[in-house]
């Protein structure tokens, strides 16, 4: 059941990582230059007032440490690149190792 809402997460977390992707791509041919979209721009342009309740609540609740060394450096990383590797480490708790049962027990 987890397994399958962490690969569910690991595929919408994909998913917004490629349109992320279309978005800078798109950006990118109109300048003719290229173009990366940090994490915190595209979430002031979508909802800048939980882009600040979530500040508050990090800088309130844990530490302003926390907020200025961690976070600020990962929402100043391009969006899409963020979104990947959020689904691939979804997707790596939620996978699932094949048992091999081919194989016999050394005598």
């Amino acid at each position: 059941m987890f397994r399958f809402i962490f690969r569910l997460a690991a595929m919408v977390a994909l998913s917004v990582s490629v349109i992320m992707a279309v978005i800078d791509t798109t950006r990118t041919v109109a300048a003719s230059a290229l173009v990366l979209t940090p994490l915190n721009a595209s979430w002031l342009a979508v909802s800048p007032d939980t882009r600040a309740a979530f500040e508050t609540f990090v800088r309130a609740k844990a530490s302003p440490l926390l907020w200025d060394g961690v976070i600020a450096r990962v929402l100043d990383q391009p969006g899409f690149a963020v979104f990947a590797v959020l689904a691939f480490l979804l997707y790596a708790i939620g996978y699932r190792r094949q048992r091999r049962t081919d194989q016999f027990a050394a005598n």
